[in-house]
Parts: C-alpha cells; structure tokens; sequence
C-alpha cells in the first residue's frame, strides 16, 4: 500500500445503507449498511490517536510494520504505546529500594540493562518519527529478589503482593521515581490491572492488584496520579479492562463509585474497551464510555483473537463506529457506537491494537485486514466528519480502486461482518461459550459447546441454528467471488486479498459442516445428512491445506482443537482431547458402525 495518507473529502451528503441482496441468504432488510445519521455533523480532531502492537507473551516479538513508528506518523497517529511485556519498571535496577535487588555483575542486573537500551531505543525512535512514546505496563510486577527480602511487608495473608500494605506502596512510588529518572523521554504509561503477564521477565514476579475491588483501585489511582501525572508531567492512561469478578470494564454505577473520587488531571485519562466485556460481537456498547468526570480513550482491535487475527476478512471499523448490526435501535437504547459519542468532551480518542491480543495463531504474512481497519479508524478520529463511510472510501481511493470496484470493496468489507456475525456468534440466541473458537482453535461438541448446544435443543432452534452456519458459508462464497473483481493497485495485496477470502470460506465451511455433524449428533440424529457433512468437513480441510501450501501469504490454518492449557513457558496449547476434529471423528465413528 502506498504511504501516502491524504483523504478526498466526504461525499456531498449523507446517503442510506444499501441492503445485501439475497444471494447472501440475507432476508431483505435484515441487514443495512453505511452511514449513521449523524455521520456528517460537524466533525472533530480527537487529541489522541494510539497505536499497539500487541505481542504474544512468551513467544517471540511480532514482526509488524507497525512497530515502525515512521509508519504510525504517515497514518496521522500521535502515539505509540509500546508492549512486549517487558515494561520500564522491569527495567530499572531499585538501587533505590535496596542495592541487594539486582547487584552489580549478576545475570539479573545485566538483563535489567539489556531491557533499558531496549526502551530507550524504543523512545528514539518514536521521538524521531515525531510521534509519542507510552509504555504498556502491568502492575503488580516486582522484582523476586525484593519479594524475598521484603515479602512478610509486602505479602497478605494470602501470599498475594498487596497495595494494602504500607512497605508496597513505597516501593511503587521510588519504582516510578526510578523510571521517569532513568527514561526521562517517556511520554507515559498504560496501566493494566487484572492480568499480569509473567512469559517474558524472568527475574520478576506478580499478581493482580486488586485484591479488595474498590479500595484496592482509590489506592492504585491515587497513588499513579500523584507519581505519574503530577510529579513526573506524563500521561496516565489507566485500563478498566479487569478480570476476576471486578466490573469497572463495564458497570457504569462501579466505574463512577471508583472514578469519581479521583481528582481530575489533564493527564489522567481512563482507556476502556469498546465492547461492554472482551473483542466479542453480539457483546453491547461499553456503557462506562462518555460518563464520570475524566477523559476517556476508546481500545480498538484491529485483528480480532475471535475472529481470525487478519487471516480473512473481517471488517470491524463500520460496527465500532456506527453500532454493530445487531445492536438495538431506536430512542432510549443509549450510544451505539464511537459516532454517538463525537460530541462528548469525555470522549478525547482512540487507541488500535493493529495487531495481537489473545495467544498463538492464526500467523498472518498479509496485514491488509488489519491495515483497512486501523486506518479507517485513524481517518475518522482524525476527521470524525468523513464518517465511517468516507473514511473507507478514501482507504480505497488510497488502494488504487475508482467507481464500481469501490462500492465491491465495500460490500466485500461489510457482507465479513455479516459472515462472522452468523459463523462465529448467532442472531438467534446469545452464545454462552463465545470462546468455543478463538485464536487458532475450534471448540467442539465434546466441551466447549455443549452449554449452546443444550440452549438450542432446549429452544427447539436445532434447524434454525444449523440453517444459520449454512447462511455464513454462503456468504463466505459471496466474499470469495466480489475479491476476484477487486483491483488493487498492489498485486501482492490483489493476491492476498483473493487468498484470504477463500481462507475465510474455508474457515467458515469447516465450521458449517461440523457444526451439521456435532449439532445433530449431539440431539440424538444419526442420518445420512451427517455422513454427507463428514465427507464434506473432510474435503474442505483438505482443500484448506492445499490453500495454504500453494499460497505463501495464506496465514497458518486453524486446529480442530480446543483451547487448552498453558504449556511449562506459560502460553497456552490446544487441547489434544476435545474440539472439533475430536467431535466430529466421534459421530464419524458411531456412523460407520
């Protein structure tokens, strides 16, 4: 794609969403496509526009033109929030806490250092590509030498390192002294609480905050906005994004209890996640965005973990900022999406995660997918008044596509949400299990299924929902034929765009056919129709291979495996009993006795 970022003007005027015809399988009306109605109010520049490149912990660093900060600056964006697990207070030696934590020669001491050059070179580069340098940082993360000398200060009842206790949050503030002392070119950091990821520093050890919910929070904040924001002059941008039963991600009564009490600072600002949970669809609006007293930036990702992390196409950026398809209309139903937001002074950006989340694969070679979402979000929040809808066809312009290829492309874009809404999640009933799929996995009727498949036989839905698999595929097919009538100027990304279509109707016929073979098994048919569809999952995962090994920008294929455990490194493997394959292999057998 050329580096060129100019954008034409909106169209004249706002027009209405064409409907997908029916060889989708889309009943007329069932799905609109566009613009908002208020896509063309005057428009804003927000003040932040963040990029990630999230990394999968404990595997090597993604090789990404993202982590280039020359090519966040050509995309307009004005910060890059660096994450590799690795964060600056891991990288400081608390010779200020205790000399004895790293001493001078060790092997500790010299990864600590070999970690500073490593952010320091991360802050060049970024300051000379005239963009933002905000580090990713987990808390609690210490170093294990001071849990031993100091750990009956630190440590609960419950072995848990604890900000309730006075010694843990002296610690913290000569930590944060000590990394604005050393990295005095950090523009700020993004604090996350709730998951602490160990993979990738050895020498240090941690857990989860907050350990008493609201007040472990009022510690935590006050204690960052004090060092962070007033003392040091950087940015906070504090995560809601929580685990463990805490709900500041998505309770708006709890997110105002704990925001509340904070003093506003014009650094301060709290980073919360679009969906009103994880990266889900059929998941609501977070309705903690544009309420309390501080500033907010909304999370964006880019290549979905659910959702094939940009092996196929799956775009996101129309739904993020108009409201997915299968949100509620209407007066009284709250923001939708970004859009109803734009006139909010809360609501101050926006921070994509153009690659990661999530662990293992899909491995993609192509960041075309990627590349159309975090654009047309940066476009927007550069211009919220081109509209989704301007802001795509601008991204297309830039691709070298003109007049009826245009409104192709866009069709091929919007008919992959309607794909993934229909063969990941479902419009007839919530999915319980949304992670019966996610990274490079496929849950089957032998675990990670069964509580959908027991609300669908208990709902007499059994045809409907299988009728719904079948519609996603054609869909897929649709997608398939529009990508061989799309010219991008780039050949490589002409192929790849080809390539990752017919991944998309691969993945999603694989998930047609088993689900026909487990959904069925399951409720007790034993037919030919099964056989049929055993035959055909087959075929298909064989033409999936044949996919991969005769196009080098195919990603890595799926396992019909479940979600498993984490391995002796800490990341997480299939499960080799359950999923899919497993499943279908199962009902394969009792047919053939």
């Amino acid at each position: 794609m050329p580096a060129s970022h100019r954008t034409p003007g909106p169209p004249a005027g706002p027009s209405r969403r064409t409907v997908l015809g029916a060889g989708s399988g889309l009943a007329a009306g069932a799905l609109t496509l566009g613009l908002a109605p208020s896509a063309y109010a005057a428009g804003r520049r927000l003040p932040f526009l963040l990029d990630m490149v999230h990394a999968n912990p404990g595997e090597p660093m993604t090789e990404s033109r993202y982590n280039d900060p020359r090519t966040l600056a050509s995309y307009d964006y004005d910060g890059q929030v660096i994450n590799e697990f690795r964060p600056p207070h891991t990288a400081v030696t608390f010779d200020t806490v205790d000399e004895r934590t790293f001493p001078a020669g060790s092997e500790a001491r010299a990864w600590v250092e070999d970690n500073a050059r490593r952010i320091d070179d991360h802050i060049s580069r970024a300051h000379a590509a005239g963009i933002g340098s905000y580090f990713f940082t987990d808390i609690i993360v210490l170093p294990k030498r001071l849990i031993e000398l100091y750990g009956d200060e630190l440590l609960d009842s419950e072995g848990r390192i604890s900000l309730h206790r006075p010694r843990t949050l002296e610690i913290h503030r000569l930590m944060l002294r000590e990394v604005f002392a050393r990295f005095p070119g950090i523009d700020g950091l993004v604090i996350r609480t709730g998951e602490t990821y160990l993979q990738n520093v050895p020498f240090h050890t941690g857990n989860n905050p907050i350990t008493e919910g609201a007040s472990s929070h009022d510690l935590l904040l006050r204690l960052l906005r004090d060092e962070v924001c007033v003392r040091a002059g950087k940015h906070l941008f504090f995560r809601t994004w929580s685990t463990g039963g805490d709900r500041l991600r998505d309770d708006p009564a709890y997110y105002r209890a704990v925001t509340d009490k904070i003093e506003p600072h014009d650094k301060l600002l709290f980073s919360i996640k679009h969906t009103a949970s994880d990266f889900w669809r059929t998941v609501p609006f977070n309705p903690t965005l544009g309420i309390g007293r501080h500033r907010q930036i909304a999370e964006v990702q880019c290549a979905r973990e659910y959702e094939a992390k940009g092996a196929c196409p799956d775009y996101i950026a129309d739904g993020v900022i108009n409201g997915f398809e299968e949100y509620p209309t209407g007066t009284g139903t709250g923001p939708r999406g970004l859009s109803d937001l734009v006139d909010n002074p809360l609501f101050a950006g926006v921070w994509t995660w153009s690659r990661g989340g999530g662990w293992r694969g899909p491995y993609i070679s192509s960041e075309l997918w990627c590349d159309l979402n975090m654009w047309v979000m940066a476009r927007w929040s550069r211009d919220t008044a081109l509209g989704e809808q301007g802001a795509f066809r601008a991204y297309a312009h830039r691709a070298g596509l003109s007049g009826a290829a245009v409104d192709r492309f866009r069709r091929l874009a919007l008919l992959s949400a309607a794909g993934t809404l229909r063969g990941h999640y479902s419009t007839l009933l919530p999915v319980k299990r949304l992670t019966w799929t996610r990274d490079q996995f496929l849950g089957g009727s032998d675990k990670d299924l069964i509580p959908d498949y027991d609300a669908i036989a208990a709902a007499g839905l059994v045809e409907q929902a299988l009728a719904e698999k079948a519609q996603a595929a054609r869909i897929w097919q649709e997608v398939t034929g529009l990508a061989d009538r799309i010219p991008l100027r780039d050949r490589a990304d002409r192929r790849h765009l080809q390539v990752s279509a017919r991944y998309g109707l691969h993945l999603y016929s694989a998930i047609h056919h088993g689900w026909q073979v487990m959904l069925r098994g399951y409720t007790g048919e034993r037919s030919a129709t099964m056989r049929t569809h055993v035959k055909a999952w087959d075929t298909t995962w064989t033409s999936w291979q044949r996919l991969a090994d005769r196009h080098p920008s195919c990603a890595t294929l799926y396992q019909p495996l479940g979600f498993g455990k984490k391995d002796a490194d800490g990341v997480y493997e299939a499960d080799p009993d359950h999923g899919m394959g497993p499943s279908v292999d199962h009902y394969r057998k009792e047919l053939a006795a």
